[in-house]
């Protein structure tokens, strides 16, 4: 077989083999980029970036390596849902950086993080005042989340004695692309009649709606292809 025939197919296979084992280990390998799963992701791009070009090496080495690595992966994590000891080995804990307005310049010092990656982290949550915060976070995953003073807060419906309506579900989409969903129309009890009603109330037809959903308040939401604006802001 020529070797680029024989690279074609490696790539190909490896490509499947990746988007298979991601979905086979869950979503947490992508969402929440922890040592462990950061350790993960950089050993299985080696091994299946050999498999795809590597052709000194055989392919069923390759295979056999990578799946004894998912496998001891899949050990690993079943090991951290069962075991709290587990995951804090393998996936820390999270660290206090800003208490009660004032920065833990230790524990700082013990993770490595910057005085100018705190600010920034902070800056991008809407705080720019230190003083302002009663305690920062730094995630395992490497987030920051932070809880303000209560002074500092964004005043709620509750806070103002206001009230409000129930929400009950999430919002359902019903129309995307000119296309009405029928699978989220039974799955609701939602009735084509009661959409169509609908769209001739605003005079519009299906395939004038790019998207159209139900919000969880019970209002119907649609958005149409022809927005009628005189100069859209994203206009090139």
């Amino acid at each position: 077989m020529p070797d680029y025939i024989e690279i074609i197919l490696r790539t190909f296979g490896a490509f499947f083999i990746l988007i298979i084992t991601t979905r086979f280990l869950g979503k947490q390998t992508l969402a929440q980029m922890t040592y462990f799963d950061f350790v993960i992701a950089i050993t299985m791009g080696a091994i299946v970036a050999n498999l795809a070009f590597n052709t000194h090496i055989k392919a069923y080495h390759l295979l056999l390596s990578f799946g004894i690595f998912v496998g001891i992966t899949f050990l690993i994590a079943y090991m951290c849902l069962k075991s709290q000891k587990a995951r804090k080995f393998f996936a820390g804990d999270p660290t206090i950086v800003i208490q009660n307005g004032k920065i833990l310049e230790h524990n700082m010092k013990k993770m490595r993080y910057t005085l100018d990656y705190l600010n920034q982290e902070l800056r991008e949550k809407n705080a720019f005042d230190i003083e302002e915060v009663l305690f920062a976070i730094l995630e395992i995953n490497g987030t920051l989340t932070l809880l303000k003073k209560p002074q500092y807060r964004t005043v709620t419906r509750q806070d103002l004695w206001i009230a409000s309506s129930p929400e009950y579900r999430l919002p359902i989409e019903l129309i995307m692309d000119g296309k009405i969903i029928d699978k989220n129309l039974k799955e609701n009890k939602i009735t084509l009649s009661w959409l169509e009603k609908e769209l001739k109330k605003r005079n519009l037809w299906v395939n004038d709606v790019t998207y159209g959903v139900l919000g969880a308040n019970g209002q119907l939401y649609l958005d149409t292809y022809n927005d009628h604006l005189q100069s859209p802001i994203d206009q090139e």
